[in-house]
């Protein structure tokens, strides 16, 4: 072969190495091949998603592969899974030095959700597939060593910011479709191994037929469906019609109550029907409950939106990071999992001390911050808080009964309810005792569980709920465009303008805080009281009895005095 040494020396120059170098890229560019490319990727701050771009760089060097960008281990580790998945799919490793930059690079990142973008921007930048896949794209999945694309948390949160930042096309793993397909506007692409992305075609795995729905119309979960469980109706508890009006006031303006009761009082039971009177959650509500779950890896049907309320239950035993969150890398806690429904704290005085403060300001700001030396992180946490205790340690106190009776002295009474902090207790807006049931007045009263046609009849899920539901409808319609969803979320200048209230009335709060030794957040949370039983009771102003009703609700801010 003749050598053109004319040639040689006009293209290497006078440094030989670096000239072939150089003429070695040339010929990539010419074949479509760049040493430089980027793509998109996403991860979960808290429980937002977060857009990244990844760029990559192939140069000479040593073979070695770098990421840089505060990615933690969980990312750095990444380079070993792609690197044996795409020799484990047939691909050409690049033996070059390629450097992984994930941008921007002041945000930390963690997950295992950038693996397949990592791949593909290697494959694109060495010229195996196609660079036009990437345009307006993301890519969401975590490899496997043969090339495997696995589910991951949080696509919704990627998903939805995906779409807020104007990209069209998501690329992820079979399992988590569904999921994905909740956002309207954005083509979801399934892809099951690291070989489907060959075709560079965006069409690849969208079957047909399952575009993106309206939010309000998901297949599984129609709008307006009922949340209640038919297997737990209030019907099912004989009596207590006093703790089930205070738990449709409670249900109706989503205010905090607390159940006082001798064992076996029901208390349980009535809280745990609590969801049963509770509405659907609005389209809103439903995508930042799903967003949550998703986040948490808690969703048991990722096709659908979270339409029910959620119900948390901890047991005691829970640690303060348990309740609001927490760990190296903050995720979200029970009271944020309760997010727009209940959290019910059973044995209320059972529970540590410090797990209990962390409560308060969560209750007042319907959120909670996470403060960690790497990040800070905020998770919504607008719930009920339903809670039940005995009145005395022994349970029995009040409980009239010539085999069962008090022996708890008022120290060790007043010892007991101190668990409890006047701030805590402070921000439970109804204090409801439930007396031991009469068996024989409650089937009296009940016609042997059975509703009469005269006289009182059992109170049941489906007449609580259509009371809720046309007082939260009062409520929508006076707050429309105002922000406020519920009247336990008035305050300051708002609570005054809702909640307007004549001379008399005014006077008799006055005068009951006074008598009562309550305070000022204590006398608000009356007044929102008032206003929801006004909803319930289809009137536009607060009247007298209302208020009077409102203040029934506070036995806990009565002082404690020996019983006989």
């Amino acid at each position: 072969m003749k050598i053109n040494l004319e040639w040689l020396g006009k293209h290497l120059g006078s440094d030989p190495i670096r000239g072939a170098h150089a003429l070695k890229e040339r010929s990539y560019r010419k074949r479509g091949v760049f040493m430089f490319g980027t793509c998109w990727s996403a991860c979960v701050h808290g429980i937002e998603g977060a857009i990244i771009r990844v760029e990559v760089d192939l140069s000479n060097g040593l073979p070695m592969i770098s990421i840089v960008g505060l990615p933690d281990s969980s990312i750095r580790e990444s380079a070993e899974r792609v690197r044996a998945a795409i020799k484990n799919c047939g691909f050409d490793y690049p033996l070059k030095r390629i450097t992984i930059n994930l941008a921007p690079a002041d945000v930390r990142k963690e997950g295992s959700s950038f693996d397949l973008a990592i791949a593909a921007g290697i494959l694109m930048t060495s010229g195996q597939i196609p660079a036009r896949i990437a345009e307006g794209s993301v890519f969401i999945g975590e490899l496997a060593l043969d090339g495997e694309i696995r589910p991951v948390p949080g696509v919704l949160s990627m998903v939805h910011a995906a779409k807020s930042a104007g990209l069209t096309t998501v690329f992820v793993p079979s399992a988590n479709a569904g999921e994905a397909r909740l956002i309207d506007g954005v083509e979801v692409v399934t892809v099951d191994h690291l070989s489907d992305l060959t075709g560079g075609n965006k069409g690849t795995g969208q079957s047909a037929g399952e575009a993106p729905l309206p939010l309000g119309f998901r297949a599984g979960t129609p709008k307006g469906q009922s949340v209640r469980q038919e297997d737990e109706d209030y019907a099912d508890i004989l009596g207590q019609h006093g703790a089930k009006r205070a738990l449709t006031i409670a249900a109706a303006g989503m205010h905090n109550i607390i159940l006082i009761g001798p064992p076996g009082s029901g208390k349980t039971m009535l809280i745990r029907r609590l969801p049963s009177i509770m509405p659907p959650l609005t389209d809103e509500e439903a995508l930042e409950v799903t967003k949550i779950y998703s986040t948490a890896g808690l969703l048991s049907e990722r096709g659908a939106l979270v339409r029910k309320r959620p119900f948390r239950s901890p047991h005691h035993t829970i640690s303060p990071n348990g309740l609001v969150g927490g760990g190296g890398v903050p995720k979200p806690g029970e009271i944020s999992l309760a997010h727009r429904g209940v959290l019910f704290l059973d044995e209320l005085p059972e529970f540590s001390r410090n797990v209990l403060e962390v409560l308060r300001q969560p209750l007042e700001d319907a959120k909670v911050t996470i403060s960690r030396a790497r990040t800070s992180l905020t998770f919504p946490a607008s719930f009920m808080l339903a809670a039940s205790m005995n009145p005395c340690p022994c349970g029995y106190r009040g409980h009239n009964d010539a085999h069962r009776s008090c022996t708890c002295n008022p120290n060790r009474i007043a010892g007991y309810r101190s668990r409890l902090s006047g701030p805590l207790l402070d921000r439970i807006d109804l204090h409801v005792e439930v007396p031991r049931l009469n068996l024989h007045e409650a089937y009296r009263a009940d016609g042997g569980n059975t509703p009469k046609s005269s006289g009182k009849r059992q109170l049941n899920s489906e007449c609580m709920l259509a009371a809720v539901l046309q007082a939260k409808a009062r409520q929508a319609k006076r707050y429309a465009g105002s922000g406020i969803r519920c009247n336990s979320e008035l305050s300051g200048r708002a609570l005054r303008a809702y909640c307007k209230l004549d001379s008399a009335t005014s006077a008799m709060i006055a005068d009951a805080c006074e008598s009562m030794g309550l305070s000022v957040r204590a006398h608000d949370r009356i007044v929102k009281i008032a206003r929801t039983i006004a909803d319930l009771e289809g009137s536009d102003r607060i009247e007298g009895e209302h208020v009077a009703e409102a203040l029934q609700y506070r036995s806990l801010d009565k002082p404690v005095t020996t019983v006989v």
